[in-house]
């Protein structure tokens, strides 16, 4: 499981249109399509029905809050890493 499957499986549980979440992940729809499937593999089953519309399936809703939080938790990582290293950034550590 990587996080940009996460990112996209979120993605397109809001969009429920392939087009457009692949739209919103700014890659092909075929990519898009991929990422999610190998994310399916990894889970052990499908997270959309697909037709006639796409919805989540049963593993899909069990899954979402458990993604969401590690989606959430990622984009800490990101702040709590940007805030220590802007300053260090300017530190004189390293010049010899």
């Amino acid at each position: 499981m990587q996080l940009h499957q996460i990112k996209y499986f979120l993605l397109l549980c809001e969009e429920r249109s392939f087009t457009r979440a692949a739209r919103r992940c700014r890659i092909a729809q075929p990519s898009l399509t991929k990422a999610i499937r190998a994310l399916e593999a990894d889970l052990g089953g499908q997270l959309f029905r697909r037709k006639p519309c796409i919805e989540l399936s049963d593993l899909g809703r069990a899954v979402q809050p458990h993604l969401e939080e590690i989606a959430s938790a990622a984009e800490k990582v990101r702040h709590a890493a940007s805030a220590v290293a802007a300053p260090a950034l300017g530190d004189d550590e390293g010049r010899a």
